[in-house]
């Protein structure tokens, strides 16, 4: 016993250092990543169709995909939610509890881990697997590699995150309204009083916390890969847990700004 407690000081030890050391080196990938967007030949004319090329294909693909899932999936809880407010009578709050509960919680949240498990978390994978081992990233692999994958992962959830809120709107309108004008005013006057500037600034600083997790999460250990595969595939696995674990710390503190 009183050999194993060094041990276990000593292996709590090094386990803390390494969390640190990786939560030091993903602070030190986004400031570099920070440091790219801010400098403008990023934007040149050589260096604009590399960083379409990742915006469309890291968007098209999931907006189609995850629109129709969305929309589905907000079908189906707005008619949940509709019928047990009908049932409790509590019809006049069914409109403003499916836009807290999808537009605010669950539209943003969805986005962000669709994006990371469709998109980021593979690529970040494949493109450390391609990697030459232990050597020196230089300025032009930063401007025409790291960024426009960061960049891309960062505004594929913006991108979903605003399509799939303005579709499920119209949804909720034209399920509890049907195809009629006349009821736009008081649904947009409902709208507007659950989006009012605290509960607004919180949603868009989520969804720009949500998309900074997933673009530069799964980028920051293929920056700083070794050579074994199998080590690669740990720290994918890591990139998973570790990046679910901040949007889940995100979304905690956007409940405790909306609702305490």
């Amino acid at each position: 016993m009183q050999a194993s407690l060094p041990n276990l000081l000593q292996r709590l030890h090094h386990g803390a250092v390494a969390w640190l050391h990786s939560w030091w080196r993903l602070l030190h990938f986004a400031v570099l990543m920070f440091s790219v967007a801010l400098t403008p030949s990023s934007y040149g004319r050589d260096k604009r169709p590399v960083l379409a090329a990742h915006l469309v294909a890291d968007t098209a693909p999931n907006l189609a995909w995850y629109g129709v899932m969305s929309a589905l999936v907000s079908l189906v809880l707005i008619r949940i939610v509709v019928v047990t407010s009908l049932s409790y009578g509590l019809s006049r709050f069914a409109l403003e509890m499916v836009v807290r509960v999808l537009v605010l919680e669950l539209i943003p949240l969805t986005a962000a881990a669709f994006v990371a498990l469709r998109t980021t978390l593979p690529a970040g994978l494949e493109f450390a697997q391609n990697r030459a081992a232990d050597r020196e990233v230089t300025a032009q692999e930063m401007h025409n590699d790291f960024f426009p994958r960061v960049a891309a992962g960062i505004f594929a959830v913006w991108m979903l995150a605003a399509v799939s809120c303005v579709l499920t709107l119209i949804l909720a309108y034209l399920s509890l309204y049907g195809f009629t004008p006349w009821a736009l005013t008081g649904y947009t006057r409902v709208v507007g009083q659950v989006f009012n500037p605290a509960v607004t600034l919180i949603l868009v600083l989520k969804i720009v916390f949500f998309s900074l997790a997933v673009g530069l999460i799964p980028m920051a250990s293929s920056f700083y890969f070794g050579a074994s595969y199998r080590n690669k595939v740990t720290h994918g696995l890591s990139d998973m847990v570790r990046l679910f674990a901040v949007i889940l710390l995100i979304e905690v503190a956007s409940l405790m700004g909306n609702y305490y």
